[in-house]
């Protein structure tokens, strides 16, 4: 693969970096204090539509969707917009002034791949435009969804409408209050073959027998103000045409849509990995201990050095991933999708904890977004499919590949 940055994808950095420099970087701070001190915890500041006003007006809006989508998107291709997602990775919120933030980018995608052209114009545009945002509820408490096939939630067929009833949780975004539309995952026909059980459809939030029970910690953060929730289904009603393509094809829709989710993730696990790497190099710099600076400390130098080769070769795996994805195909890039899922995550949630350590105290504390970025980097581990599901699944395939 070539190592170097298209033109395209040069300028897109530049303009990228810079607005983040202007426009986000300032005003971290102000974010924060506005989620939690100036109004419902659970909606989003008016700054950032502001931002997004911005965003859109210097052509930095949907740089997530690929050219077979245009005129929606920048039409980048994984390689392309690889660099992108980490330079947003690294402040947390930053992907939803660019419309690029998850599970948006895959709710996005799964409509525009799939949709019917009357899902398209009543779900699909407002979310391209920004004005709503979205939730996939999937995971449930009740089985093991790193296995998806165990899904219990019942989607029944009655003439000219479904009924559902379930229970979810971990429904990323479904606490906020610009949240309009779910796409939820269950199962039409148990008595099937296991792969095509399950089907998926459209529920607008507000769908009588749709209650919002909680939010959902990770690791101690309630992610204000986009939130996990979990979510009851209790006889709810929706119209036939609110299912995505046809009954049977929601596991086919969810390998579709976890493939690009998967790779998006671990770009901008890339980014906070960074920039906590950047963090950590500011404050050896600052701080003093047993007379003279951290950075002079040979541990502290060794830890910074194993840092950034850590990055780097993760940050190098990734590109080769999205590369591969370009040219093959997602199926076919399977094995180094899943190897990235192993590796970026892992290795974030390391980078992250030595910056941590080398704050002290004040990286535990709400004055940093460091332990916010652990937090994101452990549950990665767990969503889009644990670590186990991919080394076992990796492993399979290169015994098999070998036993040819």
């Amino acid at each position: 693969m070539n190592f170097d940055y298209t033109d395209k994808t040069k300028s897109l950095m530049s303009q990228l970096d810079q607005f983040m420099q202007t426009h986000i970087f300032p005003i971290e701070d102000a974010y924060h204090h506005a989620v939690f001190n100036e109004g419902p915890v659970w909606q989003t500041p008016a700054m950032m539509q502001d931002l997004k006003a911005k965003a859109k007006d210097a052509g930095l809006w949907n740089l997530f969707l690929p050219e077979e989508y245009l005129p929606h998107g920048a039409g980048l291709t994984n390689l392309e917009y690889a660099p992108l997602c980490e330079l947003m990775g690294r402040v947390l919120w930053s992907s939803e002034v660019f419309n690029c933030s998850a599970p948006d980018t895959g709710n996005m995608e799964v409509l525009a791949k799939y949709g019917n052209e009357a899902q398209k114009q009543k779900w699909l545009l407002p979310l391209l435009a920004g004005e709503i945002r979205s939730a996939f509820a999937m995971t449930e408490p009740d089985v093991a969804s790193s296995d998806a096939t165990n899904i219990e939630t019942s989607i029944v067929n009655e003439g000219d409408h479904y009924r559902i009833n379930g229970r979810k949780w971990y429904t990323s975004g479904a606490m906020n209050e610009n949240c309009k539309i779910l796409i939820v995952m269950g199962k039409t026909d148990p008595s099937a073959q296991r792969h095509v059980q399950q089907s998926q459809i459209l529920v607008p939030i507000d769908t009588k027998g749709v209650t919002v029970v909680r939010p959902m910690a990770a690791m101690g953060f309630l992610d204000e103000p986009v939130g996990h929730a979990e979510v009851l289904f209790e006889d709810v009603i929706v119209p036939k045409e609110n299912l995505i393509v046809g009954e049977g094809k929601g596991f086919e829709i969810a390998q579709g849509r976890l493939g690009p989710g998967r790779i998006h993730h671990c770009m901008r696990l890339i980014g906070c990995a960074q920039r906590a790497l950047d963090m950590a190099c500011e404050r050896v710099n600052k701080r003093v201990a047993f007379g003279q600076p951290l950075a002079k400390q040979q541990s502290v130098r060794e830890s910074l050095a194993t840092m950034h080769c850590k990055v780097e070769q993760a940050r190098l795996l990734t590109l080769k991933a999205a590369d591969h994805m370009d040219k093959y195909g997602n199926k076919v890039a399977k094995n180094i999708i899943a190897a990235i899922k192993i590796v970026a995550p892992t290795m974030a949630c390391e980078v992250i904890d030595e910056a941590i350590q080398m704050h002290g105290a004040a990286g535990t504390s709400q004055d940093t977004q460091l332990s916010a970025m652990l937090a994101y980097a452990r549950t990665i581990r767990l969503a889009d499919g644990p670590d186990q599901v991919h080394m076992m699944q990796l492993g399979r395939n290169l015994a098999a590949a070998k036993a040819l």
